[in-house]
């Protein structure tokens, strides 16, 4: 057998099934954009979709309401083992692992000064002196950033950059 009798064939293959839509399709990948292409604008793709983020809330929302139930550590108890367990000692990395804490675990997205602070005094921890100090300094160290439009530019509304998970992903590996 010479090298041009020799035919390989890529088949490819997606599968997906979200409630009662179910998926599957196989074939060359030009083959599988063309029929994705033509579902998504399908009224069943829409529906889908929000299947899908119905489905994400409820689980978030009944994994907090467990969580509550089942007696988990306090607030303060769990963000302490977080700064400990991670080695960050500093107030910077505090501040910056607070903001973290509040959007990703308790799913707050408008945390103004003092509740970061009380996140500080509920973990039995010294609260920064001059928070907004810190948050410009990490917004100068591009840790931090404000999305949105301009009214939303304010310290309340603080997201973790790429760099700044980065940082707390090499402060936790010292």
């Amino acid at each position: 057998m010479s090298d041009e009798e020799v035919a390989v064939e890529v088949q490819n293959r997606i599968m997906i099934k979200v409630g009662d839509v179910d998926i599957d399709l196989t074939g060359s990948a030009k083959d599988i954009d063309s029929i994705m292409q033509k579902r998504i604008r399908e009224e069943s793709w829409s529906n889908a979709l929000s299947s899908i983020r119905s489905a994400r809330e409820i689980a978030i929302a009944a994994a907090r309401r467990a969580a509550e139930e089942s007696g988990l550590p306090e607030r303060g108890a769990a963000f302490q083992t977080l700064c400990n367990n991670n080695n960050l000692t500093r107030k910077p990395d505090q501040v910056l692992a607070a903001i973290q804490y509040l959007r990703e675990v308790e799913g707050v997205h408008d945390s103004p000064p003092r509740v970061l602070e009380d996140l500080f005094i509920d973990a039995g921890m010294e609260p920064p002196g001059n928070l907004s100090l810190y948050l410009n300094r990490l917004r100068e160290r591009r840790f931090i950033e404000y999305p949105g439009s301009d009214e939303n530019r304010k310290n309340r509304y603080a997201v973790l950059t790429t760099e700044g998970r980065s940082h707390l992903d090499n402060r936790s590996r010292e």
